[in-house]
């Protein structure tokens, strides 16, 4: 199992230079991270490039923005890549994968706002007893 530690914050990085090529970059920002893989632990280094200067993303905001995205990847990306086996979809065509990703967000939605932790438990649960999945949808 992966597990990343951030560290304390990330440090800044004095304005970009010429060579960034992203218009209206102000600041970036190095992140270092402890990533465990297999029991092996390794340094990540990331760099982040933002439009918001340093007055209005001093360390502590960019930190709570890494984390904030992080929280996101948990909690919903990484149930649809792994719950849903999202990447391995045969939909691909018109608007079938927006649909069936809305699809997907709903359901995840609905079961969180019933305090629901384990996803994947939970959608095997409706799967052997359909009724309950009505009682969700009428009660929600």
């Amino acid at each position: 199992m992966d597990t990343a530690a951030e560290q304390p914050g990330p440090s800044r990085s004095p304005p970009p230079r010429p060579w960034v090529e992203f218009a209206g970059a102000t600041q970036i920002a190095q992140v270092r991270r402890t990533v465990t893989r297999n029991g092996k632990k390794t340094i990540e280094v990331v760099y982040l490039t933002t439009s918001a200067g340093h007055q209005q993303a001093p360390p502590a905001t960019l930190t709570a923005w890494v984390r904030g995205h992080w929280g996101i990847e948990n909690r919903l990306h990484w149930i649809r890549d792994v719950t849903y086996d999202e990447d391995r979809s045969q939909v691909r065509t018109g608007n079938s994968p927006q649909v069936m990703a809305t699809l997907r967000n709903t359901a995840i939605s609905l079961l969180r706002l019933t305090g629901t932790d384990n996803i994947a438990q939970r959608l095997r649960h409706h799967a052997r007893d359909p009724k309950t999945i009505l009682n969700l949808l009428l009660t929600s």
